[in-house]
């Protein structure tokens, strides 16, 4: 295989983080071998600089109206990414798609790449703290936890090292494997994670337990969001008795099934309320609540402001 040019789209306020994870696999394999298999180049909205979120800037070769022939492009946004997503930018998207340029995208990337159009009836990863918003807004993308997904036709990685596990994956299928481990034993890198693998740490990691019962009703109510099921409902599922789950949890969370259970809807209206423009109405009902006057108090009682005083203190 001959030698591939990456292009790398900086929206503003770019996650730096991504940006090293993208590059020094790519040039860490380079040295090892000696010779040029990657290179290249950077793009932004005004073809000369993108400022990443931390405040660094990155001076950049092309603009996105003009980019140059490329084997790979990848879009690199951050957190708030949706007020830099301009039509240049998407015009530049579809452009490389047309031409034949694999499209992929890193940390908050794939929802520039949903609002494209090129995710639907896909498998995509995002940044955990998208996945509310983004499941709301893109019902049609197979959205997963894993840190990337590398087996569609636009791959895409949640950002940080999870961009570091996918370039060290693109390198294996490059390159073999051999190369692929050089380079992370060169980055001190433990080991590149399989696609598989969640971006968060599992619920029994996290909290140092192996309770088989408390990890799977936890696992009930976050696919039970929206339409929540009762502490009833879950003990039957688990073949268990009320009782036994309100002492699971109040061993391992020091609290009831039924209160965990309404501070993860809270997290996910939360999560909507900022990172979306969904009416406060919209919010509660995809959060499980009926009455957005219940859901107002029960808001403020947790977050200690009402979700439209917190979205007015955004605007």
């Amino acid at each position: 295989m001959g030698a591939q040019h990456f292009v790398f789209l900086l929206v503003e306020k770019h996650t730096h983080l991504t940006l090293a994870c993208a590059i020094e696999p790519l040039r860490i394999a380079n040295m090892i071998r000696g010779e040029t298999l990657y290179s290249w180049s950077y793009a932004s909205e005004d073809g000369v600089s993108s400022q990443a979120s931390n405040g660094s800037v990155t001076l950049v070769q092309h603009s996105f109206r003009n980019l140059p022939k490329c084997d790979r492009l990848f879009v690199i946004p951050g957190l708030g990414m949706t007020e830099f997503i301009t039509p240049a930018l998407l015009t530049s998207l579809r452009k490389a798609r047309s031409t034949g340029v694999r499209v992929g995208a890193l940390c908050s990337g794939a929802w520039i790449l949903a609002e494209a159009g090129f995710l639907n009836g896909m498998k995509a990863a995002i940044h955990w703290e998208y996945h509310d918003a983004f499941t709301e807004k893109f019902p049609d993308v197979a959205l997963v936890r894993s840190v990337f997904v590398a087996d569609e036709k636009h791959v895409t990685a949640s950002g940080g090292t999870a961009t570091a596990d996918l370039m060290l994956n693109l390198i294996d299928q490059d390159h073999g494997y051999d190369l692929s481990v050089a380079v992370s034993d060169m980055m001190v890198y433990a080991g590149a994670r399989e696609a598989s693998v969640d971006q968060r740490i599992s619920l029994q990691s996290r909290i140092g337990m192996r309770n088989p019962h408390v990890a799977r009703a936890v696992e009930i109510m976050r696919a039970a969001l929206e339409e929540p099921v009762s502490p009833v409902a879950i003990a039957e599922d688990l073949d268990i008795s009320v009782r036994q789950l309100e002492r699971l949890f109040g061993r391992y969370f020091n609290t009831s099934p039924s209160r965990y259970y309404m501070e993860l809807r809270l997290d996910r209206a939360r999560n909507l309320l900022l990172q979306t423009e969904m009416s406060i109405s919209e919010i509660a009902i995809a959060s499980g609540f009926q009455s957005v006057g219940h859901f107002t108090r029960l808001y403020r009682r947790s977050f200690g402001s009402t979700p439209s005083a917190q979205r007015g203190r955004m605007a």
